[in-house]
């Protein structure tokens, strides 16, 4: 019994690498975009999938309704464990002016240790995507399932199946509108495919 766990980061949006996105409301796709969704669409067509699950945000929501509509499947459900590292008073600011924060850089060298400030830990972070991953593992047995995130979020998770620590992240990439493919049973969970980009 084994469940197939396509892990998909949202497509581009206009601002994407130029500020902390996070959990700031109403932040779309861009034209680019869109066009990603749809290529991603047209690569999950024949992947037999039965769920699609995705993390709050507009960008998410947007990608994975993009999946829906070429995959014919009447609806998207919402998961709030999938949603994007809760970044706190970090959420909104350019990357400008965060590299000058003492804070940020400790972040991203600890993140295992670290808090964003008034957010969350990596480990808060990947605990949550985690027993997400378990439930559903235990509801879409031999079942194909797209989970929709965020970058780090995804990261969380595959370094978990690695057994790498949370501050692992660098080593390796989770490109926009990619697909990372994670096979899991009682036996544990393996990845299959990383980064396979289809922007």
């Amino acid at each position: 019994m084994t469940t197939t766990f396509l892990l998909v980061r949202h497509a581009a949006h206009d601002k994407i690498g130029n500020f902390l996105a996070g959990r700031t409301a109403d932040v779309p796709l861009g034209p680019a975009g869109r066009e990603q969704a749809e290529r991603l669409g047209a690569r999950l067509a024949g992947e037999n999938i039965g769920t699609i699950y995705s993390s709050p945000r507009k960008r998410t929501q947007e990608t994975a309704a993009a999946i829906a509509a070429a995959l014919e499947i009447p609806a998207v459900e919402t998961a709030d464990a999938l949603d994007e590292v809760d970044f706190g008073t970090w959420s909104g600011k350019t990357f400008e002016v965060l590299n000058t924060d003492p804070h940020w850089h400790q972040w991203n060298s600890i993140r295992s240790l670290v808090r964003a400030p008034g957010g969350e830990t990596m480990l808060e972070v990947q605990s949550r995507v985690i027993a997400l991953v378990e439930t559903l593992g235990r509801q879409e047995s031999d079942g194909k399932v797209v989970l929709v995130s965020h970058a780090d979020v995804i990261k969380a998770l595959v370094c978990h199946v690695l057994g790498l620590s949370a501050d692992a992240w660098p080593r390796f990439e989770i490109a926009p509108a990619s697909i990372s493919t994670i096979v899991a049973g009682d036996w544990g969970a393996k990845i299959v495919a990383l980064n396979e980009n289809v922007s």
